[in-house]
């Protein structure tokens, strides 16, 4: 599972609550907590399960509990008094009240037709759809670069049958191509490396005519 709500994002694979970049602190059974709130989201999750889930087999009174709400909250920036992200349901428990972005759902590029480009930003990989693929600070962008310096909407990758273009969509510290500042939807090549604030990333374009053919081995290479 990963979500994002307000500044943070919360992986669990990772086991890591982000704030932009920066890791918050947790402790394991208050991630743990955080994690089961999130999943159950916007529903109560009553004491009981919380006890059974983070000490199973084990009596522990409320108070154990309450303390790691109150550290969640302490890392959330959250006032339980006027709550953004954990709400308390008296004598039942407690609910994840915030607005959250499911970031395990955004839409997969379809197997049937695997795309034929893609951005490479240091070890990820960024399939790009046909029609309009986001860049920018959004969760919800295809391509989500979250790097201060980065406006939410940064620019947009047009990609048709036979191209892929590049526009900025009025972004603070600009979108560049070819060390050329993008002022107009301009044409991409495989190859071409795109600065979108701070960050460079490079663009790559499957094509026929450039794919490496595989040579042929004699019988004695290929025992070699």
């Amino acid at each position: 599972m990963r979500v994002a709500f307000a500044d943070l994002t919360l992986d669990s694979e990772t086991r890591q609550l982000l704030r932009h970049a920066d890791q918050v602190a947790l402790s394991p059974k208050a991630f743990d907590v955080l994690k089961m709130l999130a999943e159950r989201r916007p529903n109560v999750v009553s004491k009981a399960e919380l006890h059974d889930r983070i000490w199973p087999r084990t009596f522990v009174v409320d108070a154990n509990l309450n303390v790691l709400v109150a550290e969640i909250r302490g890392a959330l920036d959250d006032d339980p008094r006027a709550p953004r992200f954990i709400r308390t349901v008296h004598r039942v428990g407690y609910a994840f009240c915030g607005a959250a972005i499911d970031l395990s759902s955004s839409p997969p590029v379809d197997a049937a037709t695997p795309s034929r480009c893609w951005l490479a930003w240091n070890t990820q990989t960024f399939p790009l759809v046909e029609g309009d693929n986001l860049v920018g600070r959004d969760p919800r962008s295809r391509v989500w670069l979250d790097v201060s310096g980065v406006s939410r909407r940064h620019a947009r990758i047009r990609v048709t049958s036979d191209r892929a273009m590049l526009e900025d969509l009025g972004s603070r510290n600009g979108t560049f191509v070819r060390d050329s500042r993008v002022a107009s939807a301009t044409p991409l090549e495989d190859g071409d490396v795109i600065r979108v604030g701070p960050t460079a990333m490079t663009f790559r374009m499957w094509s026929e005519e450039r794919a490496p053919q595989n040579e042929r081995l004699t019988s004695r290479e290929s025992l070699d």
